[in-house]
């Protein structure tokens, strides 16, 4: 079959699943709004800290960033850095373990679709294709929603300068990649489930008792 109609199949099969695979994008959701918010709050504390305004250094410094003198920027702490990968693997976890189930649910479907021609790549296309759309969208949501918090976070803390310090640039660059890691996330997670799909055979799969 043509892309064109597996990017359908692959959207009715989220429609007819949409809670299942709502619980799946909300995982990814959580996943990368904190990544998100950790990276654009750094990007907040970079945009005050270039302002050479000893006030604003001296807020950050009361804020808990260890500012030495003769520092021009800030990083994530390591604390924070570990807090983003575990939140980021158990994101993956739960893909995969969502995803299997998935593929138990339909083992008639795949294997009907098997009978009838279907070849193992155009299984594993299809499961990537509806990882890929709940990816785009869980990473494009939760990088927005962890962007738009840490930049209310910011205004909170330091005033509306935090707002107009931050350099824009960065901060759609820090979005885009929060989008990207989400998305590669969602197809790393189900990889796995789908060579299991792909490489089912449609007699066994077709004997299982729903």
């Amino acid at each position: 079959l043509p892309m064109g109609k597996s990017v359908e199949i692959a959207f009715q099969s989220i429609k007819v699943r949409f809670f299942r695979s709502l619980i799946t994008t909300m995982s990814l959701v959580l996943a990368v709004s904190f990544l998100s918010f950790v990276q654009v709050t750094t990007d907040v504390a970079n945009g005050l800290l270039q302002t050479g305004d000893p006030s604003l250094r001296q807020a950050l410094v009361r804020s808990g960033y260890d500012l030495q003198q003769e520092d021009t920027s800030v990083g994530s702490s390591p604390k924070q850095r570990w807090l983003v990968i575990l939140s980021l693997f158990v994101c993956v976890v739960g893909i995969v373990n969502a995803q299997l189930m998935a593929v138990t649910e339909r083992f008639r479907e795949i294997g009907t679709m098997k009978c009838l021609g279907a070849l193992d790549r155009f299984i594993l296309r299809l499961f990537m294709l509806e990882a890929g759309m709940q990816g785009l969208a869980g990473a494009g949501i939760g990088a927005l929603v962890g962007a738009v918090f840490s930049l209310f976070n910011g205004w909170l803390r330091f005033g509306t300068v935090a707002l107009t310090a931050v350099s824009w640039a960065n901060l759609v660059g820090t979005v885009g990649i929060a989008m990207a890691v989400g998305c590669l996330l969602s197809l790393l997670g189900v990889f796995y489930p789908a060579l299991v799909a792909a490489r089912m055979q449609p007699v066994e799969a077709m004997r299982v008792e729903q």
